[in-house]
């Protein structure tokens, strides 16, 4: 079976385990508190990766909660179905998981002292990781060829929205000025950003 997308704010996401009321409640309600750390990334940037380095550190380095419990129950997407309500019946301090785009998260994010990391990669490899991850799976529509979703991609109709506007221009901005001021003493090879 082959899904199609679920519209929401006028992004496309996965039609399998998201509905509109759940993504409505988690943006609009959700309590982010202040002991929780918060993941966010663009869907195929290496989030599951970061999962696990995040679960092994509060886990202390012990393997056997990675082993025994899922992703998505360690560390639940903010906005399917399932992650949003394991969310609001946890009562420890959450490791949450969003590909929501900043304009769309809980207005409880910028308020609290919660941990925030955003994790980014090369938009070349988000793409072609995306192009074979959405051509092997069933939960959306399929692209019929790399041409057809690069150009999904540039269009910004990629799963969650647009690759280069998941952050507002003014929190592009910021990040790229606290990126040169802490990258300032490496060779500008290593670390380019201009």
């Amino acid at each position: 079976m082959t899904y199609e997308f679920l519209w929401f704010e006028g992004l496309p996401f996965p039609d399998f385990g998201f509905s509109s009321a759940v993504m409505k409640e988690a943006c609009t309600k959700f309590v982010i508190k202040d002991e929780d750390t918060v993941m966010v990334s663009y869907p195929k940037s290496g989030t599951h990766w970061l999962i696990e380095i995040l679960c092994l550190i509060h886990s202390k380095g012990d393997t056997k909660w990675i082993q025994s419990v899922p992703t998505w129950e360690r560390s639940p997407w903010l906005e399917t179905d399932l992650g949003h309500k394991l969310l609001n019946e946890s009562e420890r301090p959450r490791l949450l998981t969003s590909h929501l785009p900043f304009h769309l998260f809980p207005k409880s994010l910028f308020t609290s002292k919660a941990k925030v990391l955003y994790l980014m990669r090369n938009p070349k490899d988000v793409l072609v990781s995306g192009y074979y991850f959405w051509t092997t799976s069933n939960l959306t529509k399929k692209p019929e060829s790399l041409e057809q979703y690069f150009k999904w991609f540039i269009q910004g109709n990629g799963i969650c929205g647009d690759w280069k506007n998941h952050f507002t221009v003014a929190q592009a901005e910021a990040f790229h000025k606290v990126y040169q001021e802490k990258m300032a003493g490496f060779p500008k090879d290593l670390f380019p950003w201009e």
